[in-house]
């Protein structure tokens, strides 16, 4: 594959200073081609190419801008193929997934936004002397710095909303995945969207750290980890930029003693194993009562062991390698820590071999029992294929062990009984919560984080709250009565 440049202003662009670093196949280790490194002066020129092509777009009706995102949408299902193989091929997802869950998941999202742009409105009322309107405005330039786990996904999530409410986006793909967000631009163009309006600059924290602070950007979105978030919202705060941050997570996924035992499985396979475990809002800590708790093992343990580790390229795959052999040392180095602190080992924990695939940085899936929850691997975020198994006996109990955590992204409650299922969703101490499924995200629901876990709302209307600015219109009907 040949070099990937920076895109500036509808066109690729080569580095000012010639930059470039590499990005691997996770299954094999290989190096897959060479990328651009902006540096300061390539943000620079695609702040001012933005600047551009945000006044054009923004002077566009809503419905206007809405059918590029739509055509966008459209040009992503036709490219659907390619697109998949290229996100498995770059992060070592597997190809049952990447159709669906990365290039599907993003063309709902153009689609939903394309179908929202004509709808922002304000609000008006009528008050003693006048009235007065509303009018949501777009923020001006826009930063989004994508994370590695879901490439074209992430950055359809924050370009949507962006762009649907008239704003230009410069997007910041991770270093470990930075392909498919360039195929992302060419079909952003080829649906008629302004020259400057999305533009892709690549690189490593350095080139992050140049958006969060360039002057001329109002508003930064990271979707990333709790002490990248912290980096931005300190280096966004001197010029008082708006921040959404989407970080980690710890997620406890309750299961009750009436639940459907099979369904609650399913989820916690789906919790931990999708993605090889490298999602953010994934069920790592599993607490599963006390009555049931051999019956739910048994269940779990016989469906983990029929799980295909492999090419990710094969469709019979369903767990890929670690997106990096830095990562997979860490992961591993979890699971490690585990055995020393006197976990069980019920499936897994080593580095698994994959023939033909000897330099993959593949990990067995494996689930960890005898656990306490002070533990280091049931307290951070491992972000692999390792489940944590948890008894409780009690609701009271496990609410309150659930919300023992600096995270608050997700969690889920299995149980037959509505009310218990409600209430406890209600206690819960996380931006999502559901109820007897898992990691299920429509473009439709918000998705967001509490505490160390984010701030704001990606997906849905809400999303245009961090990409619109409120302007307040008083309108006089009298005189002016001056006291002086």
């Amino acid at each position: 594959m040949e070099d990937q440049l920076l895109w500036i202003h509808g066109q690729y662009k080569h580095p000012e200073k010639g930059s470039f670093f590499e990005t691997n196949n996770p299954a094999t280790g290989e190096v897959i081609c060479r990328v651009a490194e902006a540096g300061q002066s390539d943000v620079d020129i695609a702040v001012a190419s933005a600047r551009r092509g945000q006044a054009v777009w923004s002077a566009m009706s809503g419905a206007e801008r809405g059918r590029v995102l739509v055509r966008t949408a459209q040009l992503l299902r036709e490219h659907c193929e390619e697109l998949a193989r290229l996100e498995s091929v770059d992060g070592g997802k597997p190809i049952a997934e990447t159709p669906e869950a990365d290039v599907g998941s993003a063309a709902d999202c153009l689609e939903f936004f394309g179908g929202q742009a004509a709808s922002l409105h304000g609000e008006y009322q009528t008050v003693p002397g006048g009235f007065f309107y509303t009018r949501p405005e777009p923020v001006g330039i826009c930063a989004g710095i994508g994370a590695w786990n879901y490439p074209i996904q992430i950055a359809a999530w924050k370009s949507a909303p962006a762009l649907a409410a008239g704003n230009a986006m410069i997007f910041k793909p991770a270093e470990l995945t930075p392909l498919t967000a360039l195929k992302l631009a060419e079909l952003y163009k080829q649906a008629g969207l302004p020259d400057g309006v999305f533009n892709v600059i690549q690189g490593m924290a350095d080139t992050g750290k140049m958006l969060t602070t360039h002057p001329g950007i109002a508003k930064v979105s990271l979707t990333g980890e709790v002490g990248t978030g912290k980096a931005v919202m300190r280096a966004a705060a001197d010029s008082l930029k708006s921040v959404t941050l989407e970080l980690g997570g710890k997620s406890p996924l309750i299961v009750f003693d009436d639940a459907d035992l099979d369904n609650a499985v399913g989820a916690a396979m789906l919790g931990n194993f999708y993605t090889q475990g490298q999602i953010c809002t994934n069920s790592t800590r599993v607490f599963v009562h006390d009555t049931i708790r051999a019956a739910f093992i048994e269940k779990l343990v016989a469906r983990a062991r029929k799980l295909k580790v492999g090419d990710p390229l094969d469709p019979g795959t369903d767990v890929g390698p670690m997106v990096s052999a830095d990562h997979m040392r860490g992961v591993l180095g979890y699971i490690e820590k585990g055995k020393q602190e006197g976990g069980k080992l019920l499936l897994g924990g080593e580095r698994a071999k994959v023939p033909g695939f000897e330099q993959g940085n593949f990990i067995e899936p494996t689930i960890f029992d005898g656990l306490s929850d002070d533990m280091t691997i049931v307290r951070e975020e491992i972000f692999g294929p390792v489940l944590s198994l948890l008894g409780f006996t009690s609701e009271e109990e496990v609410v309150e062990r659930a919300n023992r955590t600096e995270f608050g992204l997700a969690g889920g409650v299995f149980t037959r009984d509505i009310q218990r299922a409600h209430r406890v969703a209600a206690q819960l101490e996380a931006g999502i919560v559901w109820i007897n499924h898992y990691n299920l995200t429509p473009v439709e629901m918000p998705f967001g984080g509490f505490k160390q876990s984010g701030i704001g709302k990606e997906n849905s209307r809400r999303a245009f709250e961090h990409y619109t600015r409120l302007k307040t219109v008083y309108v006089a009907e009298g005189d002016v009565d001056a006291p002086y």
